[in-house]
């Protein structure tokens, strides 16, 4: 198809209150105006996406395809989209993509949804319903809008060539997007479903997003008679229990390893050193305080993964009733832990049932 994608980019970004446009920020490991030149591109629908910025310099610094073409924009976004008609008339395109670099989260599939239905119809815009009551005030009167009636348009918007540049080049008044120069001419737009991702960046909390540590734990102990065996903080019937200056569980030993991992506070033996004060303690208290602290801090756990290394005794038999205590101690659903046996074949101490090791691994957000 005689395809063209614009991207504008030449917004100065006033409200972003940044030192660099917000078309240039760093969002998801790229910066944001990436994220719409690399779907584009994946897309495979263009002949050619023209980029319209007056950050010249700092584009030309990239290497691009020769399907990318960069031009200088315009004071007003109107301004930078005539210029890019201007342009791009040269190569006769049948149909033109007009898109908000500031708007990174559309998707290919929203591309191809758009390229299907403009086969049939001269313009094709994206639009979603407000979830907010919208009021309106006139003069000293407030009035509530129906949000059924209210269509929040979104870009990628697409036109036939020709009659987007006619109307776009006559037309002298500042636009917000091409769908109005259209509504303006009372032109038929079809008005397809959006995408609720496809959000505009307009400040920098816009793209505040939680933060994600990992944390890895690890804890083995020997196994000696005359001791009760506690795992994952539930007693477990077994000829022998784990060693230790507390009540050897490794598993809610190796939980606090990782959770103090994951948030970078050292290990469990800074906070509980082996010293008369913590001599034969359970390990659910030690636990408590630092799940305590994990909470008072905005952090949230997302999901914990166990592995339980041991030949004896068998996982499967008490995985429930372990998830479950974990469950309670963390303050995680129960689906949001997994704990898997692992025997090591009878190798070592642990395949002669003379020890137990515990491995796990914790996603903790933080949340501002």
């Amino acid at each position: 198809m005689n395809n063209y994608f614009v991207i504008l980019a030449a917004g100065k970004s006033k409200r972003f209150n940044k030192k660099i446009p917000k078309q240039f920020f760093n969002y998801q490991n790229k910066e944001i105006i990436d994220h719409s030149i690399e779907k584009s591109l994946n897309s495979k629908l263009f002949k050619n996406i023209l980029i319209v910025t007056n950050n010249l310099k700092h584009l030309k610094k990239k290497k691009y395809p020769k399907s990318i073409s960069i031009i200088k924009g315009g004071k007003e976004r109107s301004d930078s989209s005539l210029k890019a008609l201007k342009y791009l008339k040269r190569y006769k395109p049948k149909n033109v993509f007009i898109h908000d670099a500031a708007r990174p989260n559309f998707s290919i599939k929203l591309l191809k949804n758009i390229a299907k239905n403009l086969k049939k119809n001269k313009a094709v815009v994206p639009i979603i319903n407000s979830k907010d009551t919208i009021k309106y005030k006139t003069q000293n009167q407030i009035f509530n809008l129906n949000r059924n009636n209210l269509l929040l348009t979104q870009t990628p918007q697409a036109f036939r060539f020709k009659e987007l540049y006619k109307v776009a080049k006559d037309h002298k008044d500042k636009v917000t997007d091409e769908a109005t120069l259209f509504i303006n001419k009372d032109f038929k737009i079809k008005f397809i479903p959006g995408e609720k991702s496809n959000n505009k960046i307009t400040y920098i909390d816009d793209i505040k997003t939680p933060k994600t540590f990992y944390g890895i734990g690890f804890d083995i102990h020997k196994l000696v008679k005359n001791k009760k065996l506690y795992l994952g903080g539930v007693k477990i019937p077994f000829h022998s229990g784990l060693e230790g200056h507390s009540d050897g569980d490794v598993i809610l030993h190796a939980i606090i390893d990782s959770i103090l991992g994951a948030i970078r506070k050292k290990d469990i033996g800074t906070y509980f050193p082996n010293t008369k004060k913590f001599k034969n303690i359970r390990s659910a208290k030690m636990l408590k305080p630092i799940i305590f602290d994990l909470n008072k801090s905005d952090l949230i756990i997302n999901n914990l993964d166990i592995n339980l290394i041991c030949q004896k005794p068998r996982v499967s038999k008490y995985r429930d009733k372990i998830i479950k205590s974990v469950s309670k101690l963390t303050g995680l659903n129960e689906n949001q832990i997994n704990l898997k046996g692992k025997t090591v074949e009878k190798l070592g101490l642990i395949g002669k049932e003379k020890a137990v090791a515990c491995e796990t691994i914790i996603s903790i957000t933080k949340y501002d």
